[in-house]
């Protein structure tokens, strides 16, 4: 079984990596974008028949390491 996840900081955070890339990409003409978040994204593959034991598994995963709670939020989603 394959989920995706995809880690981004909070709305209240401020983003400085998604402000360079949204000033770098202001600077190679595409004046049109209102904002740009970053994030990180990870796909994980398991062993397991039950989906909800899996996904209670990923959502141990994110909670424990892949995601900072203080200051990011997670999306879990089945693959």
């Amino acid at each position: 079984m394959k989920f995706s996840i995809t880690v981004t900081l909070k709305k209240d955070v401020l983003d400085p990596q998604g402000k360079v890339v949204q000033n770098t990409l202001q600077n190679l003409g595409m004046n049109n974008l209102k904002s740009v978040r970053q994030g990180k994204y990870f796909e994980i593959e398991i062993n397991d028949q039950d989906v909800k034991k899996a996904e209670k598994k990923i959502d141990d995963m994110c909670k424990k390491l892949l995601a900072n709670l203080i200051i990011e939020d997670y999306k879990i989603k089945k693959i």
